[in-house]
């Protein structure tokens, strides 16, 4: 077995919060030159043009790159040869968090109770999804997920016959109701197949696949392809003020079903697409 010490973790873990708000990723970079070029509204290139220049400076003065600086969400894959000396995991996390927001200077957002609503104080708790896989690493990912975007998910439970031009339909319906609200231009992340809550986690880790990157599965990128399309062609443009780049793209991520069910969810990202990922 190896050791991780608790305090490293909690190092690592604050640095994460910190960059993740700080630095876009390339991939989202590029995603935004890519729009630039095929954006046909002045207003929405003039748009995509201060969100590039807001990036620069967030990354030069390091400053959050917009004031929701979220709900921390942290992905882990922990090696089943891996122990944690001095600590529990999910402690180790919330420390540095904590840390992170602190020191960062970072919005704190999360309150103790959904109706007495009490800030927390320093971000805490993470909300903290694990896998168990092979090795001897730790692999820690933080993606701050902002009420903006967030409050935009949506889920249906559909009929299996509805099949994948009703899946289609629910998933451009999703953002056509959500118009300007999470920032566009955004990210649609969608999970299909599992049950309620698979299909919900399922798109929240699609959103951590390298913005534009197609699905493995010929079908599926397919139909990404298509939907983004056709989600071009809404006209809500950047930040809702017209024009053809509503979207960078849709990520798919599919998984075996009830022979009764058709879970499909959306977990949609503004235009801020922020995680980061260290393994230990």
């Amino acid at each position: 077995m190896r050791s991780i010490n608790y305090d490293k973790i909690v190092m690592e873990m604050a640095k994460l919060c910190r960059d993740a708000n700080y630095f876009l990723g390339d991939d989202v970079k590029n995603a935004y030159d890519r729009a630039l070029a095929e954006e046909e509204s002045p207003t929405g290139k003039e748009i995509i043009e201060q969100i590039k220049e807001n990036t620069e400076i967030a990354r030069t003065e390091e400053v959050p790159m917009c004031q929701d600086t979220g709900v921390a969400v942290v992905f882990l894959e922990m090696g089943q040869d891996v122990t944690v000396e001095g600590g529990g995991l999910y402690d180790a996390i919330n420390e540095g968090v904590a840390e992170g927001y602190t020191s960062g200077y970072l919005r704190k957002s999360m309150v103790e109770h959904p109706f007495r609503r009490k800030n927390t104080g320093d971000n805490t708790p993470a909300i903290i999804h694990t896998k168990v896989v092979s090795g001897d690493k730790l692999k820690i990912t933080v993606a701050p997920k902002g009420a903006g975007s967030e409050n935009m998910s949506s889920i249906n439970m559909m009929a299996p016959a509805a099949g994948e031009e009703g899946a289609k339909e629910f998933i451009i319906d999703a953002v056509r109701k959500a118009g300007p609200n999470p920032c566009p231009p955004i990210v649609v992340g969608v999970g299909i197949g599992g049950n309620f809550e698979k299909a919900a986690l399922l798109a929240k880790e699609s959103l951590l696949r390298p913005v534009g990157q197609p699905s493995k599965d010929e079908e599926i990128a397919k139909m990404e392809h298509e939907i983004l399309d056709k989600i071009k062609r809404l006209g809500i443009g950047p930040q809702g003020l017209g024009g053809t780049s509503t979207a960078l793209a849709v990520h798919i991520e599919v998984y075996p079903c009830h022979i009764a069910s058709l879970p499909v969810a959306v977990n949609i990202n503004c235009h801020a697409t922020r995680h980061k990922s260290i393994v230990l």
